[in-house]
């Protein structure tokens, strides 16, 4: 079923990419932007985490780091693959996973997140994200962010140099009209494909790896305020990922939010713990 779910959002977000081709290049465009699609879903299956890891400039860590040796005791208890350990240069925090399956997986977690959580919080966390590749969520969360994202530069770069010209060489303002809508298409086409209903699976099957839903759920709370204060850089193609969305929360960010709310999550763990009490 997951495969189905990744070649049709393969499908449906490559003939995206054409379109777009089509309404800057017109059928020359359209041909150009087919063999990039192809490219790209080969790459994009292949090599999204790589591609995802080295947009957000994710160094990998190895034994001894504190990081790497939590996800190592967290990946015994779960009975997975150890996943790679990636740390990413940045102060907002978050976190994420990424791969094809369990045998080609990796974790990701900002230095913000690291320095903001204790470790039972952070045990959580990556308890949350060891539970995404244990559902194989990964696969399809990172083919919809290499291609979102890929549309969204897409849609800049044909802003940025006209949106298109019609017969006398003038910018034509019905594709730069069409343009604005592209890049929140495709939002809403990752949205479809990526339910928010793998985060509460997630954080259910991240409470049982970590042993308690108690370090998750003040995680979240921390996480929330932490993002709102100092938001990430990111690309929004990509916000679905992370274990909370890094961006501010405004505008288009919101209107295609794919996290469920903070405080809906924190309310089923709790009822998590009272059910184990």
């Amino acid at each position: 079923m997951s495969g189905l779910k990744t070649a049709v959002l393969l499908a449906t977000l490559s003939a995206l990419f054409i379109a777009v081709g089509g309404m800057f290049g017109g059928e020359a465009g359209m041909v150009l932007a087919f063999g990039v699609a192809v490219v790209m879903n080969i790459s994009s299956y292949w090599f999204s985490d790589k591609i995802v890891l080295r947009m957000y400039k994710a160094q990998p860590v190895g034994p001894g780091h504190m990081l790497y040796d939590m996800t190592a005791r967290l990946a015994q208890r779960a009975q997975l693959p150890m996943p790679k350990v990636y740390v990413i240069p940045d102060m907002s925090p978050n976190a994420f996973a990424t791969g094809r399956n369990p045998n080609h997986a990796a974790v990701a977690a900002t230095e913000g997140i690291m320095r903001l959580l204790s470790p039972s919080e952070l045990e959580g966390v990556m308890a949350h994200e060891l539970a995404h590749i244990k559902n194989r969520d990964i696969l399809i969360s990172s083919v919809a962010a290499t291609i979102g994202a890929a549309i969204t530069m897409l849609v800049q770069f044909g802003m940025l140099f006209g949106g298109g010209r019609d017969r006398e060489h003038q910018a034509n303002p019905i594709v730069l009209i069409a343009t604005m809508f592209l890049a929140p298409m495709a939002a809403a086409m990752i949205q479809m494909a990526v339910s928010r209903s793998r985060e509460f699976v997630a954080d259910r099957v991240g409470a049982e790896i970590a042993g308690t839903p108690m370090g998750l759920a003040q995680a979240l709370q921390r996480i929330e305020v932490g993002v709102k204060q100092m938001p990430m850089d990111a690309n929004q193609a990509t916000a679905h990922m992370f274990i909370m969305s890094p961006l501010s929360g405004g505008g288009m960010a919101s209107l295609f939010s794919t996290h469920p709310p903070t405080k809906a999550r924190v309310e089923a763990l709790m009822r998590l713990r009272m059910g184990a009490a």
